[in-house]
């Protein structure tokens, strides 16, 4: 059995009722966890909460493993309550893209992804982190962010899902598309490079036609990084097209293309807006990126 828990105690499980699929679902969310956790054998202790109390919520909280629902965000927030202690996270994918969960190969359907919970097996997985923020996915610099602030400012101003909202917001950031000028370190070995986009990734990310954004493994200890050449909003569009069909080229298309352990980034401006797993953030400049190997313990698929 996967699930560690104290005896006679309830498993907790904390939802945040305002992202994805949750926030679709409204109030019979709880009701609908807590029978597919009966389903299986498993007592639980269902909470609905904002995505801001997640931290709090956990902090409180004194249990061998906790499960949460929600998106890439609401589970980054866990995380960093999480990492390097005996504690098990266990993920209801209840967001909108679900990148970590599907990663580990966890179902999107609530009763497969309880099942995994209840059948399952730990490991330790990798995280990265810059300056104190964790990121179970993926962080960026430039178009990204652009999009992502473009996206809220949708939401907001037209009550649009977050997939509708994508549509707008990207033809926004493209038309806004702007060049930052940074000083990539790894290794004391220092780089200038003019760059619509600077993506960091925990552990390498494929390129490869049908897998874009996929990886094969979340814990070799390593940052990928990749810097997209300079280039103009046409032929940004134009790459974006040929990244999807899984036609990049390394030495075209990027001015860095690499894996690392640890590296410095320095921007022109004092502050800079980095996108940690489609969660905006505005850090100080220099940033420092590293990984931490194998620093959180998780409920994934069990291996054959």
């Amino acid at each position: 059995m996967a699930i560690r828990r104290a005896a006679n105690r309830p498993l907790p499980v904390l939802i945040n009722q305002e992202g994805g699929s949750a926030a679709a679902a409204g109030a019979k969310i709880k009701a609908d966890v807590e029978a597919a956790f009966s389903d299986v054998g498993l007592p639980a202790s269902v909470q609905l909460i904002e995505g801001a109390d997640i931290r709090p919520a956990l902090k409180g909280l004194d249990a061998p493993m906790v499960v949460i629902g929600g998106g890439d965000g609401t589970l980054g927030a866990a995380a960093s309550m999480l990492i390097e202690s005996d504690r098990t996270l266990g993920i209801l994918p209840l967001g909108t893209h679900n990148h970590f969960a599907r990663q580990l190969g966890i179902p999107m359907d609530l009763p497969g992804a309880i099942r995994v919970l209840a059948q399952g097996q730990r490991r330790r997985v990798d995280v990265g982190m810059v300056d104190g923020h964790i990121f179970l996915n993926n962080a960026s610099i430039g178009f990204y962010p652009s999009l992502v602030r473009s996206r809220e400012q949708e939401q907001h101003r037209r009550s649009l899902p977050k997939w509708v909202a994508n549509m707008p917001a990207a033809w926004t950031a493209l038309r806004r598309l702007r060049h930052h000028r940074l000083q990539v370190e790894i290794d004391g070995t220092e780089q200038r490079v003019r760059t619509p986009l600077l993506f960091v990734g925990n552990n390498l990310y494929s390129l490869d036609g049908g897998r874009i954004g996929q990886r094969e493994a979340l814990d070799r200890g390593e940052l990928s990084l990749f810097s997209v050449e300079g280039r103009t909003r046409l032929g940004a569009l134009w790459f974006g097209l040929r990244l999807l069909a899984g036609h990049a080229d390394l030495e075209a298309d990027f001015a860095v293309a690499t894996t690392c352990r640890a590296l410095t980034v320095r921007a022109h401006s004092p502050q800079i807006h980095v996108a940690l797993d489609g969660e905006v953030h505005s850090l100080k400049s220099p940033l420092h990126f590293q990984i931490r190997r194998q620093a959180l313990d998780v409920i994934a698929v069990r291996e054959v």
